[in-house]
């Protein structure tokens, strides 16, 4: 697979909805970020923008992505919101001015935790389009992203703030993991490949 082809409308295409324990998450992830990274076009700047704070268990899913992304120290993307330098409810339209004044035209990121149906409860979600970041507690924040990585970290519906502070570490850390290691990967192979085709053209 070089190419999207055409006839594929991404903005269509169902989002991807996958508990972490499935045995092929990771893989699952990796190539439904490729096939969306293949529809931005090569000249603009990927930037991530991972939502949240460490004085949260259940919120801290994006800032711990973020860390694990760091650690990279990656010239494939432009990081922002790690558990040092969070990006949250206070400083989300700050960072988003910044980024569109200091990128120019780029493909957005968002990663955040999200609340749900007990079903759903460690599923891991991808899909194009921005993130609505605070919905689940009924916070009207700016909308972030050109698509979006979401995990599903606790029920939603009922005393949400109570329901974050008291979400499981354990969960949030296991998929934080995934998804920073997909998103990094799918971010390389995507290079890798950008790079063979301007080769071959």
């Amino acid at each position: 697979m070089n190419r999207i082809p055409k006839a594929i409308n991404m903005q269509d295409m169902p989002g991807l909805k996958l508990q972490h324990t499935d045995p092929g998450v990771h893989s699952a992830i990796i190539h439904r970020l490729l096939f969306h990274l293949f529809e931005a076009p090569n000249h603009k700047e990927v930037v991530i923008v991972c939502i949240g704070t460490d004085r949260s268990t259940g919120d801290c899913l994006g800032p711990l992505v973020g860390t694990a992304l760091s650690e990279h120290n990656s010239p494939f993307f432009h990081l922002y919101g790690t558990l040092e330098d969070p990006v949250h409810a206070m400083n989300l339209q700050d960072t988003l001015t910044m980024i569109y004044s200091k990128h120019r035209d780029p493909y957005i990121i968002g990663i955040d935790a999200c609340l749900g149906q007990a079903s759903s409860v460690g599923c891991i979600q991808v899909a194009s389009g921005p993130l609505k970041p605070g919905a689940g507690v009924n916070k009207e924040l700016p909308p972030v992203g050109d698509i979006h990585l979401t995990g599903i970290v606790n029920v939603g519906g009922f005393m949400e703030y109570f329901v974050l502070q008291n979400t499981r570490l354990s969960l949030v850390v296991r998929m934080s993991n995934i998804i920073a290691n997909s998103l990094y990967a799918a971010l390389v192979e995507w290079h890798n490949r950008s790079t063979l085709l301007a080769v071959q053209e």
